[in-house]
């Protein structure tokens, strides 16, 4: 049990990391192109470490488990939910798009983090490594455009500290409630994906577009190749 918090904390602590290196990175890093480059960057390549989660992880373990029709149900319910709550977002004013996309794939990872512990450990210290890489570049992201929504720094901190609590939560959940239940995990995963193919279709991929440069585009592929790596390590 302590090396299964181990494991799920390390994964959500990054998001507490992240965090503090975006509020560094806008308080001690002087404007400049250079700036706003590593800042598309950074989105770009959290954009890529999430889209590997959808394509390498959710996807496929969901596919295992599920047959086509409860599989599509899951799948574009994720996405007509995440629709009706990003244009509810909108309305608002509100910037968290990025933020929605990491609690999506944190949360059902960290639960897939549970369930895979009880059979084998291996596996889920290199998913608890892949999960914290993730989670910090998209925790980067989700730090300043909360802070360009209106939040004070300290209450995205409380926010962040939270979240990455959620990594500890979600094993827990997998590993006593989940682990006799594939099936129901599988929905979860596929769900999930459809909202994070959402998010990024809508939100984080345009914004992530620098005009005139076309090197911040390979963050993408970096953060892909992440996750490839990742995979194929597990």
């Amino acid at each position: 049990m302590k090396e299964l918090i181990l494991y799920s904390g390390f994964a959500g602590i990054t998001v507490l990391l992240g965090g503090i290196l975006a509020y560094y990175f806008n308080h001690h890093i002087k404007k400049s192109p250079i700036k706003y480059e590593i800042t598309h960057t950074m989105m770009s390549f959290g954009a890529g470490i999430i889209l590997s989660a959808l394509a390498l992880v959710l996807i496929p373990k969901g596919m295992e488990e599920l047959s086509l029709l409860p599989l599509a149900f899951s799948f574009l319910l994720g996405a007509i939910l995440f629709m009706i709550i990003d244009q509810y977002l909108a309305k608002k004013g509100g910037k968290v798009a990025t933020l929605l996309a990491m609690i999506m794939d944190f949360i059902p990872e960290s639960i897939a983090l549970g369930a895979v512990f009880a059979t084998d450990k291996k596996v889920a210290t290199l998913l608890a490594v892949f999960i914290g890489l993730q989670n910090l570049p998209e925790a980067f992201n989700s730090f300043r455009d909360l802070i360009q929504s209106g939040y004070t720094s300290k209450k995205t901190f409380v926010i962040f500290f939270f979240l990455s609590l959620f990594g500890i939560g979600g094993a827990l959940i997998g590993h006593f409630l989940l682990s006799d239940y594939p099936n129901l995990t599988a929905h979860l995963m596929v769900f999930a994906s459809g909202g994070i193919l959402y998010l990024l279709i809508q939100d984080i991929v345009p914004e992530s577009k620098l005009e005139k440069n076309y090197l911040t585009a390979l963050g993408a592929i970096i953060g892909f190749l992440v996750g490839i790596i990742g995979e194929k390590v597990i």
